[in-house]
C-alpha cells in the first residue's frame, strides 16, 4: 500500500463506523416506536384506558310510580309467546297483580321501583307440534322493577323454579324457566290509559327435560307478550312511571 492510500484508509474506518453505529441507532428507534405501536394498539384492542381517559360509571336516572299504594293487575293483550329450539308454545290468557309501593317508597333517586306480583298466570295454551297439549304452573313470589328512561323499562323477575312448563300427548317435555337461580326478564314500559309493558324476544334460561321430540339442548327461551297495566284501586287513574 502506497503511502498516498494511506490517508484514503484511514478515512474511510471512521466513516464505515459512524455508519454503522447511526445504523444500529436507527433500528434501536424503529424498534421502540414499532414496540410503542403494538403496545398501544394491544390497549385499545383490550379496551384499557389510562387515568386520565376514565369516564364515571353511568348513574341510572330517577324512578317515580304513581299512584303511590294503588293496586294493579297486568292482563296479556293478545297473545304470549314462549319459543325453545324448534318448539313454540302460544298461550292467550295470562294475568298477575301487585301494588305500587306506598310512599315515599314509590320514588327511587337513582334507581329502580321494585315490588312484589303474583305470579303471573298462562292458560289455553298449544304448541307447535301437532298432538302436543300444553299447560302452565307458576309458583312463588314474583316481582317487578319499573325504571324510567327513555324509554321506561321494567324487569320481570321469575323465582328459581317458578315456571313450569309441561307438554303432553305425542311429546312428553318438561321446561323449567329459572332453573338454578332467579332470573329477570327485561321489558319496555309505555305510560298509557292502559300503561302497558311489552316483551320483545326477551331471553329466558331454561332447562328442558323429556324424551322424542323435547328440544333438550335449548338452554334459553324467547319470550314475546304484551301486558295492559291497569289500577285497580281507583280504575280512573293510570299507572305511571316518571322522574
Amino acid at each position: 500500500m502506497t503511502p498516498a492510500q494511506e490517508p484514503m484508509t484511514a478515512q474511510r474506518r471512521p466513516r464505515a463506523s459512524r455508519t454503522f453505529r447511526a445504523s444500529r441507532t436507527s433500528r434501536r428507534r424503529a424498534l421502540v416506536v414499532a414496540g410503542a405501536g403494538i403496545a398501544a394498539a394491544v390497549g385499545l384492542a383490550a379496551g384499557v384506558t389510562g387515568p386520565a381517559m376514565a369516564q364515571p360509571a353511568a348513574t341510572a336516572a330517577a324512578t317515580t310510580v304513581t299512584p303511590a299504594g294503588h293496586a294493579f293487575t297486568a292482563t296479556l293483550s293478545g297473545k304470549a309467546t314462549f319459543t325453545a329450539g324448534s318448539v313454540t308454545v302460544t298461550c292467550t290468557t295470562s294475568t298477575s297483580s301487585g301494588q305500587v309501593p306506598a310512599a315515599p317508597g314509590n320514588h327511587n333517586d337513582a334507581g329502580p321501583v321494585s315490588s312484589s306480583t303474583t305470579p303471573a298466570t298462562y292458560g289455553s295454551c298449544t304448541t307447535s307440534m301437532p298432538g302436543v297439549s300444553a299447560t302452565v304452573t307458576t309458583t312463588g313470589t314474583w316481582g317487578v322493577a319499573m325504571q324510567n328512561g327513555t324509554p321506561a323499562t321494567a324487569g320481570l323477575t321469575i323465582p328459581s323454579g317458578g315456571f313450569v312448563l309441561r307438554t303432553s300427548g305425542l311429546a312428553s317435555c318438561t321446561v323449567t324457566a329459572a332453573p338454578t337461580t332467579a332470573a329477570t326478564v327485561n321489558g319496555t314500559w309505555t305510560n298509557g290509559a292502559p300503561s302497558t309493558l311489552a316483551f320483545s324476544n326477551a331471553s329466558v334460561p331454561v332447562k328442558v327435560v323429556g324424551g322424542f321430540g323435547c328440544p333438550t339442548s335449548a338452554t334459553s327461551s324467547t319470550f314475546n307478550a304484551t301486558y295492559q297495566v291497569r289500577d285497580t284501586t281507583d280504575p280512573a287513574s293510570s299507572i305511571t312511571v316518571t322522574g
